[in-house]
């Protein structure tokens, strides 16, 4: 049997409750393991040794591996290199993607992403055999769910101070999100915008001239409810008290808070991006990003029960992560 460590580090500080976060702590429960600090770990004593963290401006690879172990890397995706105006990398940041690109190549035996769109991008940038990358998909974590009716619902609805009727959206504001057509859309639908995400409550404190905030100058933010960093025991409840949940982003990895909202039975509003019809298939009825009209339309008459995707699961996902372990 193979001995495996997977890196713990994004279940502490801030990945923890981002994407990164979600998929160590659900990965190591389906393989009912547990993470390994491999920063201090000796990585020798492990057949495969599992990187979950990366950041194409940050040096996320070893740079040295032990003869007998095998290396994977996730990567989520490369969403900075798409974007690069809006992700400006600085000459550090460039050496470094440099010094990721290199160590990859030497010491990296597989990779694994979260959707062919990111795949896409990986063999792209990277400039790497795609048979050395693999997909595996995420899934919503198993407290996202339809709730019972009960008095949960007046609670977090003053605890919040909730409107009656909501679209939601749960995230960041990265320039990919496309946050001012969303809340342009609401006005317009003429419905509040909720925001679960710590980013969204604190852009008072941000530059609007550093390249990374430039799309959230000039927005007017009195059609939104900016609750800031949700937990998710209070997070699955805004999701059953939604009348819609709205993802409007231009281009995303993978996506996953529209399948947290499926799992929540929630209505659904998305764009039309490779990754979402990747995810969600062809029949759904999406909307186009930029087009504020067409975004007002999907959020008054979104996707509901009939047609959304219900087959992604930790397990299955943790499954086609050991058969990538033993393939190597």
């Amino acid at each position: 049997m193979l001995n495996v460590a997977i890196d713990s580090g994004p279940l502490a500080g801030g990945d923890s409750v981002r994407g990164i976060g979600v998929y160590t702590r659900e990965l190591l429960k389906a393989l009912k393991m547990d993470g390994v600090d491999v920063s201090t770990a000796d990585l020798s004593k492990y057949d495969i040794v599992h990187f979950t963290r990366f950041n194409p401006f940050r040096v996320s690879v070893p740079s040295k591996k032990p003869i007998n172990t095998k290396f994977i890397l996730t990567i989520y995706d490369l969403i900075p290199l798409v974007y690069p105006m809006h992700y400006p990398p600085g000459i550090k940041g460039w050496l470094k993607w440099q010094t990721n690109k290199l160590l990859i190549k030497k010491n990296i035996d597989a990779i694994i992403t979260i959707s062919e769109t990111s795949k896409k991008d990986i063999c792209r940038f990277l400039e790497i055999d795609p048979e050395k990358v693999f997909v595996t998909y995420l899934a919503a974590p198993s407290v996202f769910d339809k709730l019972e009716i009960g008095n949960w619902k007046l609670e977090i609805a003053k605890q919040f101070g909730l409107p009656k009727r909501f679209a939601l959206y749960a995230g960041d504001i990265n320039y990919n999100k496309n946050i001012p057509n969303l809340i342009k859309a609401c006005m317009l639908a003429k419905i509040p915008l909720v925001i679960a995400g710590k980013q969204a409550s604190e852009v008072e404190k941000m530059d609007m001239s550093h390249a990374e905030h430039k799309h959230l100058k000039n927005i007017d933010w009195t059609n939104v409810v900016r609750l800031g960093f949700v937990e998710d025991e209070d997070l699955v409840k805004l999701y059953n008290l939604a009348s819609v949940y709205v993802q409007a982003s231009f281009y995303e990895g993978f996506s996953l808070p529209p399948l947290q909202a499926v799992a929540c039975e929630t209505p659904v509003a998305i764009s039309k991006i490779q990754c979402h019809v990747e995810v969600f298939g062809d029949d759904f009825d999406y909307f186009n990003p930029d087009d504020v009209e067409d975004i007002a339309r999907k959020i008054l008459s979104p996707n509901k029960d009939k047609n959304l995707p219900r087959d992604y699961s930790w397990d299955k996902t943790a499954k086609e992560t050991l058969k990538i372990y033993e393939s190597i």
